[in-house]
């Protein structure tokens, strides 16, 4: 099992508390939460070591298109990049639609 962590500059700020998906058998869950500030905290706890860099480029490029100041925590059992991808999105969503 890996921890990684990330930090982002953000400018906008999220209104609420985002919970999605499940973790299972090839799946995720994303817990997003509203911050002060303009940072970004990403914690992603995953049982496969070895693919931070995968990550980390995944990640970037969520944060570029979605500057958000947030504490995210991913807890991972296998997912694809394209279902972190769908899953980020998912709690963004979730998160300003709540």
């Amino acid at each position: 099992m890996e921890k990684l962590t990330f930090d982002y500059l953000a400018t906008k700020s999220v209104p609420n508390k985002a919970y999605v998906g499940v973790v299972g058998s090839g799946d995720l869950e994303i817990l997003l939460e509203p911050v002060e500030g303009t940072r970004a905290h990403v914690t992603v706890r995953t049982r496969f070591d070895g693919f931070g860099q995968i990550w980390k480029d995944l990640l970037d490029k969520f944060f570029k298109e979605n500057d958000i100041a947030a504490n995210i925590e991913i807890n991972d059992f296998g997912a694809t990049p394209g279902m972190v991808t769908l899953r980020l999105m998912q709690a963004l969503e979730v998160s300003q639609n709540a």
